[in-house]
């Protein structure tokens, strides 16, 4: 499937800000045959004195500006075309718990896809005993691992009820599970939580989702939104099983992966410091528009 994204967030300022630094992380990755960034275009409005393009450890492209004038707003628009392959069948080759914590334990790779960098606690991710036994609940005897990251996940997922109200983007993951509420970040850490608690290496993913609308109903430009889900290790041989909480399902070709990283700390889409007083009201659309429209 190939899709056209369009992303613009935008911050409005009560008052003109003196100067401000922003980091951003919105662009889809090229992930080889899995998914191909076709041509991907960043623009920044007003035109910052300062821009750097890299990619970070974890490989995310990441794009760090400064605007030292005054201004009144800041825009981030992303204009970017992706081919998206389903990935293939990852569950074949997952290990049992116990013979994936041995995988673990002799792992001797420090790169940026190591598991070794997803089973600790991060700064989202708690050791959380509610989380740990709510996960242990969902396994039974003789599951792999990729057995027991759909488990938990569509277990998590019939616990927990969508509500954008009730969290913020700062709201704790223990919070959010005492609650039974909260929106996909909320339903990624608590998962990640549940997933590490139990043995297996779990990190957040960032992205884009496609939406279809209702049956007969034309596709609403703008609606679609920023998406999280969460990937998890099951062994040397499986690798990487991408697992959707929030809708229960495996992630497919309706998810465009913009970044990886151990929580939402290491990848928000923008993140900066400003020389300002008053307020500040942001927007953000979002368009995924597949190229064949009957898809």
């Amino acid at each position: 499937m190939i899709y056209d994204i369009r992303l613009t967030i935008a911050y409005d300022y009560a008052g003109a800000a003196s100067s401000g630094r922003h980091l951003v992380c919105v662009m889809p990755r090229d992930l080889g045959p899995e998914q191909r960034l076709v041509a991907g275009l960043l623009r920044l409005h007003p035109l910052p004195g300062q821009r750097h393009d890299r990619t970070d450890f974890f490989g995310n492209a990441t794009v760090d500006f400064a605007i030292d004038g005054s201004h009144n707003a800041v825009e981030v628009a992303v204009t970017a075309r992706v081919e998206r392959h389903a990935a293939g069948d990852m569950s074949a080759g997952a290990l049992s718990l116990d013979r994936l914590a041995a995988a673990l334990s002799d792992c001797r790779d420090m790169g940026p896809d190591s598991p070794v960098h997803y089973i600790a606690t991060s700064s989202r991710v708690p050791h959380d005993p509610a989380m740990i036994r709510f996960a242990r609940s969902q396994i039974s005897p003789g599951m792999d691992a990729a057995q027991a990251v759909v488990a938990v996940g569509r277990a998590l997922c019939a616990a927990m009820t969508f509500d954008a109200k009730a969290t913020t983007v700062d709201t704790p993951a223990s919070e959010a599970f005492a609650k039974r509420h909260g929106v996909c970040q909320d339903y990624s850490h608590i998962l990640i939580a549940c997933l590490r608690g139990i043995g297996i290496p779990a990190g957040y993913v960032s992205g884009y989702l496609r939406t279809r609308p209702p049956k007969g109903k034309p596709r609403l430009e703008g609606a679609d939104a920023m998406h999280a889900w969460v990937r998890a290790w099951c062994g040397p041989q499986a690798g990487w099983l991408a697992f959707d909480p929030t809708n229960d399902r495996i992630a497919d070709a309706s998810h465009i992966v913009v970044a990886y990283g151990r929580d939402y700390d290491d990848v928000p889409p923008i993140r900066g410091i400003l020389r300002v007083t008053g307020g500040q009201r942001s927007r953000q659309s979002v368009d995924v528009i597949p190229l064949d429209e009957g898809a």
